[in-house]
Parts: C-alpha cells; structure tokens; sequence
C-alpha cells in the first residue's frame, strides 16, 4: 500500500524551516517554526531539559512506545576571535568541510539579538594575488568572514554587538528543480523534519493513529554525536530518520530510501531492520540497504548512552554530504511512506 504524500506541502515545509538558523545548540529561533507546524495537525510540542522537542501522538496500543528523531540541528560556525583587521575567525559546529563554504553566505548572530551578513573567504582568496589560491588547505585556520559592513578593525567589529561565541549559520542555497531535484545544504537532515510533517499531515487528514503510542524527537545536538544520548525510559525503539549515502559499494540512489543496517560505530538491531525491510515491500518503497563508513546517528547515540531500546536508521539518499547536498523528491516521498508503514504498522 503506497501512501500519497502531499510533495508541494513536503517541499514548502522544507524550503520553510531549512532557511531558518538551527547550527549545533542553537534552537531559538526555529522552536516557534516546529510548534507552529505541529499546531496545523492538531499537536503541541513539548521540550525535555536539553531543548530537544517532542510530538506526542496517542497510539492504538499503549503497551509500548517507540520514538522517530529527525534531529533539526546543522553544521554550522562559531566566532572564535575578532582579528584586528575586523574579520572574524571561526571553529565549526560539526563536521563542517570547508572546502566547500569558500564564497557562502553566512550571517552571524549576536547574543543580543542583531544579526550580520557576510562571506566565507580564503587567507589566498584570489588567483590573480596568491600563487597558493588552488593549493593552500581550507579548513579552520585558512578561512575566515569578511562582513558585510564597513569595519575594519576590532573595535568596529565590537561595537555591531559581535563578540566571541556569536552563532554563524551557513546560507543553505535552497533551490528546486522542475525535474525534482533538490540542491540545499542541510537536507540533513532538515528534509527528514520536512517529511515527518508530510506523515503528520497524511494521518491528520485520513484520521489514522499510529498502532503504538509514539514521539517524535528532533534534537539540536546531533552533529556533534550526543543529539540522543538521552532518551524517555518508556521508549523501546529509537528510529533515527537521517540521510543516506552514496558513493562505490554503496546501494544507495536519491530516488531511494536508504536503510542502514550498520554506521561507523556498530550494526543496528537485526529484527528492526528486517521489519524496516519488510514495511518497504509492503509500502512499495524503493529502497537500499547499506553500510556506512564515516556515518553514525542518533539512534547510535541512544544505544551508546546505555538506553535500554532497539535502534534503526533509514533516510532519504544524497549527493555530497556535508556539502550544497543533493536528492529527489521520490526519495522524501519514500521516506514519508516508510515513516507512515512503520507507524501504522502495515
């Protein structure tokens, strides 16, 4: 049985919260996003001591309670020093490859609330000045922001309201293509939030409820490996919905889901994933199953935090991680479908 999946809700509500600033720790601003979206389905939204929101749903069955984390936080940056010139030094906030954030946009967020656009830039910015402009490394030490203002020095830097610890988010460069094609950073894993409101939306509308009670989770803390470390006690199975990959010896395709049957840490539950298997056929889901290298997830996370409870992954498939990613709206279709299998337990 293959669900329809509204795909215009499913890409606006993307488009929406991708372009809304949620780096690693940082969740002010999109907390009213995700209770606003909640509210359309006639749910609220509550928060455990670390900030991480949940969605409760009542399920048909009250014996057991199972919890899917789309985590909404993303690679992001952090002001680490105002350098006299007025430009600003950063650390990453995960596993940011800055190889290719030269020339992005990013706007930096002051603790008092201003905000400031600015650039990505090498210390070798130009062919035409540096003889190692192709060559030098990218990385924390090469790169820095110019800002958009006219500054040019650290007191001028100072008296916008900047300072050290200032959040810097990265200009996802949202773009959707009359193929199907989506190109944005932070598909993760805002696209699997996205395609957790598309199955809220389906179930809202045909008055379903899932067969077991069920909280979604999305934690701001996932790319830096602790997002969920804690779980509620009464949970049994923790499904993180988080990217798949692609790349030699592996299955996956963007118009897939891709089921992930082990990450960089160890293999997730045997059972799980044969019942993830088996709700994909059913549900007419393309999908791949994979191991994956450089990779790890929340639901890990969960089993490493000594949480008594099976783990899962599966996600839609993308181009270029950790960069201006790439998928197909059949992959977020797919995974909206295999959420709603799961839940409904077809």
């Amino acid at each position: 049985m293959k669900f329809q999946i509204d795909e215009k809700f499913l890409i606006d509500c993307f488009r929406d919260i991708v372009e809304i600033p949620s780096p690693v720790g940082y969740d002010l601003q999109l907390r009213p996003v995700l209770e606003r979206y909640a509210a359309q389905f006639g749910h609220s939204v509550t928060y455990d001591r670390r900030g991480t929101p949940y969605i409760e749903l009542e399920g048909q069955d009250s014996s057991k309670t199972v919890l899917l984390g789309a985590h909404a936080d993303t690679l992001g940056l952090m002001v680490r020093h105002i350098e006299p010139n007025g430009t600003l030094r950063v650390r990453a906030l995960g596993g940011v490859n800055f190889n290719n954030a030269e020339g992005s946009t990013v706007t930096v967020y002051t603790r008092d609330g201003r905000s400031y656009t600015g650039m990505m830039v090498c210390n070798s910015h130009s062919v035409h000045v540096f003889l190692d402009a192709r060559t030098l490394p990218r990385n924390d030490e090469t790169m820095y922001i110019l800002l958009d203002e006219d500054v040019h020095s650290k007191e001028a830097v100072q008296a916008l309201g900047i300072r050290n610890g200032d959040i810097v988010h990265i200009d996802p460069a949202c773009e959707f293509t009359d193929k199907g094609y989506l190109k944005s950073r932070f598909i993760d894993d805002k696209a699997a939030v996205a395609c957790v409101f598309a199955a809220l939306k389906y179930m809202a509308e045909n008055g379903l409820k899932p067969k077991y009670r069920t909280l979604f989770a999305f934690p701001y803390n996932e790319e830096i490996g602790v997002g969920g470390r804690y779980v509620p006690e009464e949970v049994s199975e923790y499904i993180a919905i988080d990217i798949g990959l692609i790349g030699p010896q592996h299955e996956g395709d963007e118009r897939k889901v891709s089921i992930c049957a082990k990450d960089k840490n160890g293999p997730y539950d045997y059972e799980l994933i044969n019942r993830l298997i088996g709700y994909a056929e059913k549900a007419e889901v393309p999908y791949a199953l994979d191991v994956f290298l450089n990779y790890s997830t929340d639901g890990n996370a969960a089993m490493r935090g000594g949480n008594n409870l099976k783990a899962a992954d599966f996600g839609m498939a993308c181009w270029c991680s950790h960069g201006r990613e790439r998928t197909h709206i059949d992959g977020l279709t797919g995974t909206a479908n295999l959420i709603l299998a799961y839940l409904l337990d077809i």
